[in-house]
């Protein structure tokens, strides 16, 4: 674990985490995590595209939004217009952001179909994760980067949710296309770079 204390933490962070205890909203991603977050999204720069899947109050948002450069760019997706109000309220300003409220599956097939590429992809909800896994993917160019969290077991799991955890470690390590570090560490981090199936 990081000192928490130590790290630099976006500015806007403290309010959102704010509001979103007014809420008790607790679906949230660790500091830790998104710490990781913002160190990853500074290796790209240069105009480079992220997408996250399942933005909730934001705060994962103003970790990556902190790490990327200025000609970078955003799309983050949540189906709960009250939560992402609050990112809106916090991090609505920033012009690389693009907040949009809509069904994960829909929103995945939407931007598939209209051939999106990103370089960065975080999925933290089951859309683009447990489900459409593969579209996503391709929308990844190839050095991009795909992170997932909370594959270490949790208390709120629902019943049987450990074998969907295995069955998606076992289909992102069987692909020829993907560099996968699974690492025991905060809530359980995977990262994948997408490589060149020919290299």
């Amino acid at each position: 674990m990081i000192n928490n204390k130590k790290v630099k933490k976006p500015l806007a962070l403290d309010a959102i985490i704010q509001d979103t205890q007014k809420i008790n909203f607790n679906m949230t991603s660790e500091n830790d995590v998104g710490a990781l977050l913002r160190t990853l999204a500074a290796t790209k720069n240069n105009g480079c595209s992220f997408l996250e899947l399942g933005t909730g109050t934001g705060m994962s948002t103003s970790w990556i939004l902190d790490g990327m450069s200025n000609t970078d760019t955003l799309i983050t997706m949540d189906n709960d217009q009250t939560l992402l109000d609050i990112a809106n309220k916090y991090l609505g300003h920033d012009e690389r952001l693009t907040l949009v409220c809509e069904d994960g599956d829909e929103f995945i097939q939407r931007i598939y179909k209209e051939q999106k590429k990103f370089d960065f992809i975080f999925a933290d909800t089951w859309s683009g994760k447990y489900q459409l896994l593969a579209q996503t993917l391709d929308m990844l160019n190839i050095g991009g980067l795909y992170i997932i969290d909370d594959m270490k077991e949790q208390e709120n799991w629902p019943e049987g949710h450990e074998l969907k955890v295995k069955e998606l470690l076992e289909v992102l390590n069987s692909r020829i296309d993907l560099s996968v570090i699974n690492m025991d560490w905060s809530c359980g981090v995977l990262l994948c770079t997408k490589i060149d199936k020919g290299s």
